[in-house]
Order: C-alpha cells, then structure tokens, then sequence
C-alpha cells in the first residue's frame, strides 16, 4: 500500500462524511437574527501553536465535513454555523453553533453530541479495520450551563497519528462545539489549552 503522509484517519471520515452532507443542511426553523446570533471564537482565541499562527475562515451555514463522521445523527435535525480555523501546518479547528427552540431542547442536543462523540471510536474501526481509533474524557467543565472536553486518537495501518479534541458547551437554548486537531497522539494535544478556548466559546454565546 503506498505510504500516506497527512493525518490519514481525519482526512479519510472527512471524506466519508460527504455521503451525508444534503441531509444534514435540513432547515429546522428560522435563523437568528445577526442582533441577536451568538459570537464565534477569533483565531487568537485558539491554543497557541507553537511555530504557527491561526486563520480564521467566514461564518458559513451547514455543518463542516471533520465533524459529520461523529456527530451526524445528532445534528440531522438542526440548521447550524460554523468557523474553520487553521494554521500554515497541520492543525485546524472548527467551532460549530446551533440554536434551538428552547432551554430543554438545548440540553438535550448537548446530551447526544456528547453520546455520539464519546461511541466514534467504535464506529471508526467498524467503518475502517485499517484505523485503530482510542477515546479519552477530559471531564467538564464549569461555565454557563456547562461543557464537555473529549479526545479522540486515531491511527492507520500505514503510520498516520492524528489528535482530535472536541468539547460541547451550552448557554441557554445555544450550544457550540469546539474542534481541533492535527497530527500527533494524547501527548501532543493542548488539553488545558483547549479548556480555555472552549470556556471562551461558550462564555461567547450571548
């Protein structure tokens, strides 16, 4: 098999992903006003790299490819949001945001990105044997009505190593999900770094 060189298991469930873009662009009611529409992390706002800066893309409506693997039985029923960041290496982020009707759907959406999340390691290897895929907590983390931190590492047959650290947070009928990554294992990955981010995301809502 030829040797791959770029964070072959993130790249590889991007791809996969797209077999459900159309339905996950489902409209789910009205959009917020841009008065009223919750703020999105700047690109400095992201954990430092350490030989790179951040670049923040356009808000755009729909659902980033890095994130349909995981979450998409979630998300199938919402309109969301989402900022891709990245640097001039390896490492990109994405924040995601959905507002919902109420307090109580909020919770519950939260409720099952968390769910979906924690079973993709799973899902991964069931999907590619090729893939070994490792999940690990964080735990959670004290703002607004509260976040979860989540790691995910993901290794291929031919020697591709990618990080990944998600975290869901939620303010009132809003919630957000963070999501960085780049090639490396558990050590390379910026966990109390990413806790401050994720506590500014969500702090950012409204």
């Amino acid at each position: 098999m030829p040797k791959r060189t770029r964070a072959g298991a993130v790249t590889v469930l991007a791809v996969a992903g797209l077999t459900v873009g159309a339905a996950l662009t489902v409209p789910a009611g009205a959009a917020p006003s841009a008065a009223s529409a919750p703020r999105f992390l700047a690109a400095s706002q992201l954990p430092p790299h350490p030989s790179s800066t951040w670049t923040a893309g356009k808000v755009t409506d729909g659902v980033p490819d890095e994130m349909r693997f995981c979450l998409e039985k979630a998300l199938l029923a919402y309109d969301s949001r989402y900022r891709p960041f990245h640097t001039d290496l390896d490492a990109t982020a994405r924040q995601l945001t959905i507002v919902v009707g109420t307090a109580a759907k909020a919770k519950a959406l939260a409720s099952s990105l968390n769910k979906e999340f924690k079973s993709c390691a799973g899902r991964i290897e069931a999907a590619d044997p090729e893939i070994e895929a490792t999940y690990k907590s964080y735990g959670s983390l004290p703002v607004e009505e509260g976040a979860r931190v989540h790691g995910l590492h993901t290794e291929t047959s031919w020697g591709a190593t990618d990080i990944r650290l998600l975290s869901v947070g939620r303010d009132g009928r809003t919630v957000t999900v963070v999501d960085w990554s780049q090639m490396g294992d558990f050590s390379d990955a910026p966990v109390s770094a990413f806790k401050k981010t994720t506590t500014k995301a969500v702090n950012k809502l409204y």
